[in-house]
């Protein structure tokens, strides 16, 4: 099976998802997330994730951080309008990077998580956060879900946007980027 970018059928700015890693979506979409709550968790471990790793590079990098500068993570909710919003200031991801690691679910662990899959969901939820599935279960709780981002050292941002169906769409971000 390959999770390859290559194998992503572009039109315009809309991106197939490997036939496998739509089963996979559809599943963990519909069957493996038991608890909301793994949602949220998910998110922002990928938001810490993104910030620890633009600390190690500024390790190596004194110009990558001011001596002043915070990481942090944000979370907003507008509960009339239903959206959660979670900002990082992190390495943030470039357009290929965006289509690489989002259009890919579980880039190179795929193929070992549907073989870890029992059909028992409360022993498959501990599979959760193993095989890079974690921020799709976003989907249990949306029906559409947008990546803003802007890779820490460039100057253009974009934006992966998805329903969990079968493609996902990355353009440029023209907005305003926090």
């Amino acid at each position: 099976m390959s999770t390859q970018s290559a194998k992503n059928e572009v039109k315009n700015n809309k991106y197939s998802f490997d036939v496998e890693v739509s089963k996979v979506l559809e599943l963990m979409i519909n069957s493996l997330y038991t608890n909301k709550d793994v949602v949220i968790r998910e998110l922002i471990s990928n938001a810490s994730d993104a910030c620890d790793k633009l600390r190690y590079l500024a390790v190596q990098n004194n110009d990558i951080l001011s001596e002043n500068e915070e990481l942090e993570i944000v979370i907003k909710a507008d509960k009339e309008a239903k959206i959660v919003e979670i900002f990082d200031n992190g390495i943030g991801m470039s357009k290929q990077d965006l289509i690489d690691n989002l259009g890919c679910i579980a880039r190179s662990g795929t193929e070992n998580f549907l073989k870890g899959l029992s059909g028992d969901s409360k022993k498959d939820s501990q599979l959760i956060g193993q095989f890079g599935v974690g921020f799709y279960s976003a989907f249990m709780i949306s029906k559409k879900i947008d990546v803003i981002s802007r890779r820490y050292d460039a100057s253009k941002a974009y934006i992966w946007s998805c329903d969990g169906k079968n493609d996902f769409e990355v353009s440029e971000f023209d907005g305003d980027f926090a």
